[in-house]
């Protein structure tokens, strides 16, 4: 039954460059206590194999997540018991906390070849597939830190470049050096702000998009509405759309897409998922989560389909001018793709 499952899950090219993904992606920044209580690692494990079962097997990490990179490693023990050959393997670096907890980016060339080594390690595997700036360093020009990735490329290190919440102008200069395959996008019902320039600007280059918090950080899964947070979650001091007043103003979005889901005969994050699913096949919605009852409900997403009146009507249940609180962490506001890139002096 599980491969049976496998085979159904499409695959789709993620931007132009060769690289072939399933048709949702696995986050992790779930298993290790970024984003809720962390997992063990038999039950990371035992989780990630779950998805790999059921035909996910685009997954993806960042030597961000957890306490001394915990996340790497967790999904480096799962990979021991996986092919590795048919799994496509993304991770980020240049995001950091300070030991004062203050969030610092660094995109200086030998900090990427150093991030990139130390990842390998705690992987435990031979080559990265898919290897992504995670902000960007306005003190070092993009092209000096494209230089070092693309020499990481000719060494087989990594196979693919992508960029996490660059701006149009980075991109760009960034996409000169070497061929980005990937942008990692903030992209949910409730944040659409990638749709004016970005978006158009990865299908004039060919570059895909992966949609990081698809679910609206769990939002449209019913966090903090149905699923009250976990008491030690750090979401409500950290995420202005999931203060207290803010949640009480955007729980009327909840209701109206919990409505359109009876109405299409699913869930509500089975038809917030659908809904990124119909924005493109070049779009790879990202969801996470720590159970498996939710990784079976993502994947029910690829079940729902829409017409375009359908899509219509579902963006409109959520107009931006509605969502209350801004889409931005205050701890890391100062490396959004939002601020304009002012190129730094050589």
């Amino acid at each position: 039954m599980e491969n049976q499952q496998h085979n159904r899950i499409p695959r789709v090219q993620l931007g132009n460059q060769g690289l072939e993904v399933s048709r949702l992606g696995f986050g992790c920044a779930s298993l290790d206590g970024t984003m809720n209580a962390p997992l063990s690692h038999e039950e990371a494990c035992s989780l990630i194999a779950c998805a790999f079962n059921k035909g996910v097997t685009f997954i993806d990490t960042s030597d961000l997540y957890g306490y001394n990179h915990e996340g790497e490693i967790m999904v480096g023990e799962a990979l021991k018991q996986l092919p590795r050959e048919e799994i496509q393997l993304a991770t980020k670096f240049g995001l950091y906390i300070t030991k004062a907890g203050e969030y610092r980016v660094d995109g200086r060339p030998e900090y990427v070849r150093k991030c990139c080594e130390a990842s390998l390690e705690r992987l435990g595997v031979d080559y990265i597939d898919l290897y992504y700036q995670h902000r960007v360093d306005q003190s070092v020009p993009i092209e000096d830190t494209m230089e070092e990735l693309k020499k990481l490329v000719d060494e087989g290190n990594i196979k693919y470049i992508g960029l996490s919440d660059p701006s149009p102008d980075t991109v760009r200069r960034a996409h000169a050096v070497h061929p980005i395959t990937a942008l990692q996008m903030e992209y949910s019902l409730w944040s659409r702000d990638i749709e004016a320039e970005i978006i158009p600007l990865c299908r004039e280059l060919g570059i895909g998009l992966v949609a990081y918090s698809p679910l609206g950080v769990g939002f449209f899964a019913g966090k903090a509405i149905v699923e009250s947070l976990p008491a030690n979650s750090v979401l409500p001091e950290h995420h202005p759309r999931f203060s207290t007043d803010s949640i009480e103003k955007n729980k009327v979005l909840y209701s109206r897409v919990a409505n359109l889901a009876t109405k299409h005969g699913c869930t509500p994050p089975e038809l917030a998922l659908a809904w990124l699913l119909h924005q493109g096949t070049d779009i790879i919605p990202l969801p996470g989560t720590s159970k498996k009852k939710n990784l079976e409900n993502n994947l029910r997403s690829l079940a729902v389909r829409l017409t375009q009146e359908d899509v219509k009507e579902i963006s409109d249940a959520v107009p931006a001018h509605e969502v209350c609180g801004s889409e931005i962490y205050p701890a890391v506001a100062n490396y959004s793709w939002k601020l304009a890139d002012t190129p730094p002096k050589h």
